[in-house]
This record gives C-alpha cells, sequence and structure tokens, in this order.
C-alpha cells in the first residue's frame, strides 16, 4: 500500500503551453530603454510642432515694453546716419554761401 500526499503534486504554472510568454531580464531592460527614448522623442516631436504648448506659467514680468520700436516712440537715427546727415547739411550751407 501507497500513500500520496495531495500537495506532492503541483503544476508548473509558468511552463506550461497556455502560460503567457515570459521575457529574459536582458530583453525587458531593452525594451524599458526603448520604450523610454520612444517617449522622450515623442515629446520633443510635440514640443517642435507646437511651441505654444510648453507654455503654462505666465508672470507679470515675462511682458516687458520695447520702449524703442514702439509706434509712438520718437524716431532715432544711427550714428553712421546722422554723420552723414551733419556732413549733407554742412555741404548744403558751403554752397549757400558760395552761390550768394
Amino acid at each position: 500500500v501507497t500513500a500520496t500526499d495531495a500537495t506532492a503534486f503541483g503544476r508548473n504554472y509558468f511552463n506550461r503551453y497556455s502560460a503567457p510568454e515570459t521575457e529574459e531580464d536582458e530583453f525587458a531592460d531593452e525594451r524599458a530603454e526603448i520604450m523610454e527614448e520612444a517617449a522622450a522623442l515623442k515629446k520633443l516631436a510635440t514640443d517642435f510642432m507646437h511651441p505654444e504648448v510648453g507654455v503654462t506659467a505666465t508672470d507679470a514680468t515675462l511682458f516687458g515694453r520695447n520702449y524703442f520700436n514702439r509706434y509712438s516712440a520718437p524716431e532715432t537715427e544711427d550714428i553712421e546716419d546722422a554723420e552723414e546727415h551733419a556732413c549733407v547739411l554742412a555741404d548744403a550751407m558751403a554752397l549757400k554761401k558760395s552761390a550768394a
């Protein structure tokens, strides 16, 4: 007579045919790295195509007024233009004196 215990028999749930396939640790790590890189590339592509999406904070100091290029600002001359303007006026005055 042989006695068998019910706990002596077990079923291997990991190697059965209906078990889901498992990956090795190396492949799982590589898959995780690839997914991280893909997420980073997707974020960069989205930021490139829609730069307005990333702006979320607004601060009063972010908005400045350009007092030099506004329409109501007095016109300013470059140094070179001012020097040439002075030379032209000097030549005109010399011509006016010589004509009189």
